[in-house]
């Protein structure tokens, strides 16, 4: 029997649809809506895809989004007191600044520059501190882990108690959702192991997995005898593999993606698996737009 699919598609759209009528009420109760500005440096045509989704999600759910781009030769210090600015700006409840950044640049000074209350991809390092120590401190987890945990929860997952074996040790993904999913709470409270490139055994630990997360960035890491009967498996890897004509347009020729885990195996084993593409990914955005929310619930008051 084929495992349940978590659909990141669909969960983005039921967390979107409430997040929308949130900003609404809001609005009317408060007359202020979420600021969200996205900086740009450059013309990177894969960054300008990126940025491009984030603005219409933040349209849709009824954010004030500002997009500012500047040039790819813009200095440091200016960088820094464009970021200044927005720390400064009441209007604003979230700043992002799109990566990469030219190299003439230090990404780590200008991602320290945001205040870590407007912060809302969660990589300052006092956010980062802040998801260590857990529960009332957390403001904003980091966006991947922070989707990977809703779709958990979503789609019904135990995982008090459960055993999660989290493949890769990222700052980005492995780290933190290792950290969120021992915590106390909902969606947590889970007996957490991480393996990588030098653990012992990695067939061994993924064996044991109530709840088996990939963060790898390996296509095809997890073999189908790895994976526990029943098993919830999260796969974060969007690995391209090759290219093949488009279905809408055959001489167009689009990217082949594959997870870090043999999907069409694996879904015979596993009780619950996310697809790739349409699992993971879609969450990103849709949780950064649930931060930047929050963010401003945290500026008015309210929960």
């Amino acid at each position: 029997m084929s495992a349940t699919l978590i659909k990141g598609t669909e969960i983005r759209e039921e967390i979107l649809e409430e997040i929308t009528a949130e900003v609404a009420g809001i609005k009317e109760k408060h007359g202020v809506v979420p600021g969200l500005v996205t900086i740009l440096v450059g013309e990177s045509p894969a960054s300008i895809s990126y940025v491009t989704l984030k603005i219409k999600t933040a349209h849709r759910v009824g954010f004030n989004e500002v997009q500012d781009n500047q040039s790819p030769d813009i200095s440091e210090e200016d960088l820094l007191a464009l970021i200044d600015k927005y720390n400064n700006d009441e209007s604003i409840h979230g700043i992002l600044v799109q990566l990469p950044l030219p190299k003439h640049i230090d990404e780590k000074k200008i991602l320290n520059a945001i205040d870590p209350d407007k912060d809302v991809d969660g990589f300052h390092p006092v956010n980062v501190g802040r998801l260590m120590i857990g529960g009332d401190e957390v403001k904003f987890p980091p966006c991947t882990p922070a989707g990977i945990q809703e779709m958990i929860i979503r789609a019904g997952v135990e995982t008090s108690g459960a055993e999660v074996v989290v493949v890769g040790r990222s700052n980005i993904v492995g780290k933190p959702i290792a950290n969120m999913m021992l915590q106390k709470g909902d969606g947590a409270n889970s007996t957490v192991t991480v393996v990588h490139t030098r653990t012992k055994d990695l067939e061994g630990h993924c064996k044991r997995a109530d709840i088996l997360i990939v963060a790898a960035g390996v296509p095809g890491l997890v073999k189908p005898e790895w994976i526990k009967p029943g098993a919830c498996v999260i796969d974060v890897g969007v690995n391209r593999v090759g290219e093949k004509p488009s279905k809408k347009d055959p001489s167009r020729m689009v990217a082949v993606l594959k997870g870090d885990v043999d999907f069409d195996a694996a879904k015979e084993i596993a009780g619950s698996i996310t697809p790739v593409p349409g699992g993971v990914g879609p969450m990103t955005i849709t949780m950064l737009m649930k931060n930047t929310l929050k963010s401003l619930k945290f500026k008015l008051g309210i929960n």
